[in-house]
C-alpha cells in the first residue's frame, strides 16, 4: 500500500493540536514552538502533495478509500483535484505565519493567571481547524465532508471568544461580552447553514443511495442516476445555503465583521484567509458537480447577490472607523467577486475564482497581520487614532501600503489576475453584471487609499511618535507574503497550469462551454 499522503497532511495537525494542548501549563514557549514545527512539517507534506501532482493526469490523485459506516454507505475516501491542491497548499502556508503573529496573542494578561493554559489551547485550537480544513479539501465522501465541515466551528467558537481582540475603546468587560456575542453570532449563522445542508446530504443518500461524490457525478454522467428537477434544486438549494453562509455571501454575512473584529488579527485571518475559503471551495466541488441543472437554475440570482456583495462590501468598507471591520467589509466584497466567477460558468470566470481565493489569502493575510502589528502597538483599532506612522515607523508603513495595493488589486501583484480573469469571464456571458462589477474595484481604491492616508500620513500623533517599526519576527511574517503577492502578480503560471485542468474538468461536469466572441467576417 502507497503511502496514504492525504491522510498524513490532515492528520499531523490533529495530533500536534493534542501534543501542544498536552504541554505543562508552565511550559508556555515549549507549546509555542512545537506548534510552530508541527505547522512546518504539514506545510512540507503540502508541497509534496504540490510537487507529485500531476495536473495532466487523473482529475482525483493520492486517493484513499476505506469502508467506514457500511451499512449507510459512509466510506472514508479522500482525493484532490488541482483547485484542493492549490487551497491546502495555502492553507499549510498560512497557518505557520498565523502561528508566528499571534506568538504572543495568548500570553497571560497577569503574572500567575490562572486561565486555563491560554496559551496551549490557543496554539492547539489553530492545528485543530487547520486539520479540519484541511480534511474538508481531501474528502470525496460527502458524508465526510459535512462532519468536518461543521466540526471546524467549535475551535473557531473558541478562537474568535476565548481569544479575542484586547484593543478595544471600551475597556475589558465591554470588550468581552462583545467577543462573546461575535462569538455566538459566528456559531449560529454557520449551524443554521449546516443543519439545513445535512437535511440535503440526507435526502442526497435518499435518492442516489450513497455518499460518494465521484460515483454520483458519474451516474448523473451517464444518466444512471436521474433526479427530478425540483428534487435536484431543493438539494441543491440546501447545499449551497450551507455554503453561502460560510462564504460569506450577502445577505449571510453578517457575522464576519463581528467575528473578524472582536479575534486577534492571526485568527481573523484564519477565518476569512483559510476557513471562509471551505464555502466558496464546496460551490465548486459539490454543488457544480452533484447538481449541474440545478447550479444552472440558480445562476442568475446568485450572480445578483455576489454583485450585491461586491457594492455593498466595498461601499461599507468606505465608510468604517474600525480598521478590522474595514478588512472584514473587503472580504465580503472580494467574496462576491469569487462567487461571481464560479457561477459565471465560463473557464475564465472560474480559474479567476480560484486564483482570486488563493490570492485573497495572501493579501489578506498580508494586510490584516500588519494591522494586527500596528493595532498592538497603539492598543486601539479605531482609524482615527493614527497618523504620520509612516514617519516613526517606514518599513510598517511600506508593507502595510503593499497588503492594500494587493487587495485592491494593483496591477503587478497577485489579486489583480485573479479579478481580471472573474471580470472576463463574467463579461464574456454576463456583460451588464460584468460592467457593474467593476464598480467594486473604484471603491476598493477608496478604501484602501483612504485608509492608508489616514494612518500613514499627516502629521505624527503624539501617541505614535515612539511607535517601533517591525521586529524581526513580524519580519518573518509579512516579507515571505510580500513576495508571494509580487511572484504570482508577475508570474501566475504555475498556479494556473494546475488549477485549468480542474477546471475543465468542472465545466464539463456543468455541460458548459465558453461563449465563442463574435468577431464580424472580414470584407
Amino acid at each position: 500500500m502507497s503511502f496514504p499522503l492525504l491522510t498524513a497532511t490532515a492528520v499531523l495537525p490533529a495530533i500536534g493540536a493534542i501534543a501542544t494542548a498536552a504541554v505543562p501549563a508552565a511550559q508556555r514557549t515549549a507549546a509555542k514552538w512545537l506548534a510552530l514545527l508541527v505547522s512546518l512539517g504539514t506545510l512540507a507534506l503540502a508541497i509534496t502533495v504540490l510537487v507529485r501532482f500531476d495536473p495532466g493526469g487523473d482529475r482525483y490523485q493520492f486517493t484513499e478509500s476505506h469502508s467506514w459506516i457500511a451499512d449507510f454507505g459512509v466510506r472514508y475516501e479522500l482525493g484532490v483535484d488541482g483547485i484542493a491542491v492549490a487551497l491546502i497548499a495555502l492553507t499549510a502556508l498560512l497557518i505557520p505565519f498565523i502561528i508566528l503573529a499571534g506568538w504572543h496573542d495568548a500570553d497571560p494578561l497577569e503574572t500567575g493567571s490562572k486561565r486555563w493554559r491560554p496559551t496551549q489551547g490557543f496554539f492547539a485550537l489553530i492545528l485543530a481547524v487547520e486539520a479540519m480544513v484541511i480534511i474538508s479539501f481531501e474528502a470525496t465522501d460527502v458524508f465526510l465532508f459535512y462532519i468536518f465541515f461543521e466540526a471546524m466551528l467549535i475551535p473557531m467558537y473558541f478562537l474568535i471568544g476565548g481569544f479575542g481582540d484586547r484593543a478595544h475603546e471600551h475597556g475589558e468587560k465591554v470588550a468581552s461580552t462583545q467577543r462573546s456575542y461575535a462569538a455566538v453570532k459566528f456559531l449560529l449563522y454557520n449551524l443554521v447553514g449546516g443543519l439545513i445542508m445535512l437535511a440535503a446530504v440526507i435526502g442526497l443518500y435518499v435518492v442516489a443511495g450513497n455518499f460518494s461524490l465521484q460515483e454520483i457525478a458519474e451516474a448523473r454522467a451517464n444518466g444512471t442516476l436521474d433526479m427530478a428537477t425540483n428534487t435536484e434544486r431543493w438539494l441543491f438549494l440546501g447545499f449551497f445555503f450551507a455554503f453561502a453562509v460560510k462564504a460569506p455571501l450577502w445577505p449571510l454575512h453578517t457575522w464576519l465583521p463581528n467575528a473578524m473584529g472582536e479575534a486577534t488579527a492571526p485568527v481573523a485571518v484564519l477565518i476569512t484567509a483559510v476557513v471562509d475559503k471551505v464555502g466558496t471551495f464546496a460551490m465548486l466541488r459539490f454543488c457544480l458537480q452533484l447538481f449541474p441543472e440545478a447550479s444552472k437554475w440558480a445562476t442568475p440570482a446568485i450572480l445578483v447577490l455576489a454583485l450585491i456583495s461586491i457594492v455593498y462590501g466595498a461601499l461599507l468598507a468606505v465608510g468604517q472607523r474600525d480598521m478590522k471591520r474595514l478588512i472584514a467589509y473587503a472580504s465580503i466584497s472580494h467574496f462576491g467577486f469569487i462567487i461571481m466567477g464560479i457561477f459565471a460558468m465560463t473557464s475564465q470566470g472560474q480559474s479567476g475564482a480560484t486564483l482570486y481565493m488563493v490570492n485573497h489569502g495572501i493579501s489578506t493575510a498580508a494586510l490584516m497581520l500588519v494591522a494586527g502589528f500596528l493595532i498592538s502597538r497603539r492598543g486601539s483599532r479605531l482609524i482615527a487614532d493614527y497618523g504620520g506612522v509612516q514617519k516613526v515607523a517606514p518599513v510598517l508603513a511600506g508593507t502595510f501600503l503593499i497588503g492594500g495595493l494587493a487587495t485592491l488589486s494593483l496591477p503587478g501583484l497577485a489579486p489583480f489576475v485573479s479579478e481580471f480573469l472573474v471580470l472576463v469571464g463574467t463579461f464574456t456571458r454576463y456583460p451588464v453584471i460584468g460592467i457593474i462589477a467593476t464598480f467594486g474595484i473604484v471603491l476598493a481604491a477608496l478604501y484602501v487609499l483612504v485608509l492608508y492616508q489616514r494612518t500613514m500620513t499627516g502629521p505624527v500623533k503624539p501617541e505614535v511618535s515612539a511607535m517601533p517599526d517591525l521586529r524581526v519576527r513580524e519580519l518573518v511574517v509579512v516579507a515571505p507574503l510580500v513576495a508571494l503577492l509580487l511572484f504570482l502578480g508577475v508570474y501566475p503560471k504555475p498556479l494556473t497550469d494546475i488549477v485549468n485542468p480542474a477546471v475543465q474538468q468542472t465545466m464539463s461536469d456543468v455541460h458548459k462551454k465558453d461563449p465563442q466572441p463574435e468577431v464580424e467576417a472580414a470584407k
